[in-house]
């Protein structure tokens, strides 16, 4: 039997969340570098898969295949497409720095809202949430992928609650009060949505007779498995719903903003570039796959609440005082093209979007990372508390303008690869949505260049005169997403043709070909 190397990747930071949960309490540093090693390795897992991948071959490669709850017909099945293998290397590219931005994010505190902090607890929470974001990239069974869909819910309820943000204005209980409604407010949110998944993935059952992608593929080809139209819309209705609280996706992308808020820049970061991520990727792989007319039917409702999304975040993202919650709508903004892309159903649209999932991963982790750092230097998160840092801190300034010019996809940097392809797509088959989408693109200028302006220029306040500029650990985690983000803005192909093959199986799911311009005959 050949080497499992999907479930290696995804129990290698199983295993180091146990190992770094289990080290003696007074050893916090060991912890620490015991859980960014484990990191570092499943990076390295990761690439090997990466580097395994072909891109003209089978559509799911690398597969596993076991018998698991054989009197419910469910198996332990994995394997990745092109679209499920870049986002397994992204969330393992992102880890490692996630794990050096909050070195010190756990470490113990004095006040009473800060008495649980176990830094070992942190840090396996993390890598427990990793292994679980991982497994869902690769399951092709479907109750397998709902059931670490819903799992991976309770680490995220831990690190928003147990270990929020410090620079919080209010009081000690007034944070820990705020922490715990961010958290229930995620949890409620996501549990609903996956409750209602749960109902769709037993009517998949009742109906195909399987959870396996495969074998309903299969089916679906062959004429053996029709579902009635009612039936698919149904079931549809239920997949979509829990993926669109996870996007998130208006009107039910509140969580988000709270969670993001209270939690610390490094969980920030895991929620809205890695967590939020296996929503979308669920819409091309389960949606589309399983329900394609269904989603060709819903597609004119979810392209309004995308554009919704688009110009609905933006907007709030303009006026905000908080730079969390700023980082926390331009997400939702950009989730929201993420959905125009999908729905879009242009091979243009889909490689947009799903490149868009990896580019915002880098850029929103570069962007909210270095303002986790400039926050832990003032204490506040309120932008009206800074004024003049470029002259105190340079390099501290420079990086923050590279994350904001890429989340405002600025050409040459790698969102606006991904923004563009979204607009060609969205353009070529919803011609008046492609314009109300390109509204975001303005106010992105918009809301990135006044926080800029507002925290980096002008006199220097007193409260950042004595700020330190980034060091060493904190530039190890910003210069290579920054880097990144360089070279896949200027040479995006090596991601495009992983992804461009599996974009062409989910068109061909959904029976759709790419509009043709009209061109005029020469006179």
């Amino acid at each position: 039997m050949s080497f499992p190397l999907l479930t290696a990747t995804a129990a290698l930071p199983a295993i180091g969340a146990v190992a770094t949960a289990a080290v003696p309490a007074a050893r916090r540093t060991t912890a620490k570098w015991l859980a960014l090693i484990f990191s570092l390795a499943t990076l390295g897992l990761a690439g090997i898969a990466l580097a395994r991948f072909e891109p003209g071959g089978d559509r799911y490669q690398l597969t596993e295949s076991h018998a698991w709850i054989k009197d419910f017909g469910v198996r332990y099945e994995l394997g990745v497409d092109g679209i499920g293998v870049a986002l397994m290397a992204l969330t393992a590219l992102l880890i490692p720095f996630v794990i050096l931005a909050g070195w010190h994010d756990a470490d113990p505190l004095e006040t009473k809202s800060s008495r649980w902090r176990p830094t070992q607890g942190f840090f396996a929470l993390i890598l427990m949430v990793e292994a679980m974001v991982i497994l869902s990239f690769e399951a092709t069974d479907v109750f397998l992928f709902y059931i670490l869909f819903e799992a991976m819910l309770i680490p995220m309820y831990f690190l928003i609650g147990g270990f929020g943000d410090r620079a919080h204005t209010g009081s000690d209980e007034n944070a820990a009060a705020q922490r715990s409604y961010a958290a229930v407010k995620f949890l409620l949110y996501n549990l609903v949505g996956g409750l209602i998944m749960l109902a769709a993935v037993i009517g998949l059952y009742v109906v195909a007779g399987t959870f396996s992608l495969s074998e309903i593929a299969e089916a679906r080809a062959n004429g053996s498995l029709s579902m009635a139209t009612g039936t698919e819309r149904w079931l549809f209705l239920g997949f979509f719903f829990a993926f669109a609280v996870k996007a998130p996706l208006w009107p039910l992308h509140t969580w988000l903003p709270n969670a993001m808020g209270e939690a610390t820049s490094p969980v920030a970061v895991l929620i809205t570039a890695v967590v939020d991520k296996v929503g979308t990727f669920a819409m091309l792989r389960f949606c589309l796959q399983l329900f394609p007319e269904a989603s060709k039917w819903a597609t004119p409702v979810i392209i309004v609440l995308a554009l919704i999304s688009i110009v609905y975040g933006a907007l709030l993202a303009v006026g905000q005082r908080d730079i969390k919650r700023l980082i926390a709508y331009a997400s939702i903004s950009h989730f929201g093209f993420i959905i125009l892309g999908i729905f879009a159903m242009t091979s243009q649209g889909q490689s947009g979007a799903t490149l868009y999932m990896v580019n915002h991963g880098i850029s929103t982790a570069a962007l909210m990372l270095v303002a986790g750092f400039l926050i832990t230097r003032r204490g506040s998160r309120l932008i009206a508390d800074y004024g003049g840092v470029q002259k105190v801190a340079p390099i501290l300034a420079g990086t923050f303008l590279i994350g904001g010019l890429a989340t405002l996809s600025l050409p040459g940097l790698a969102p606006f690869v991904s923004e563009f392809l979204v607009l060609v797509g969205a353009f070529s088959a919803y011609p008046a949505a492609g314009i109300v989408a390109t509204t975001g693109i303005v106010l992105a200028a918009l809301y990135v260049l006044v926080l800029y302006q507002r925290t980096m220029t002008g006199p220097v306040k007193a409260e950042v005169q004595g700020m330190a500029d980034l060091k060493v650990r904190e530039l190890a985690v910003v210069l290579p997403l920054i880097a990144l983000l360089l070279f896949l803005g200027v040479y995006p192909k090596p991601l495009t043709e992983i992804v461009n093959p599996a974009v062409q199986h989910t068109m061909s799911d959904v029976q759709k070909k790419d509009p043709q311009p009209e061109v005029e005959a020469a006179k």
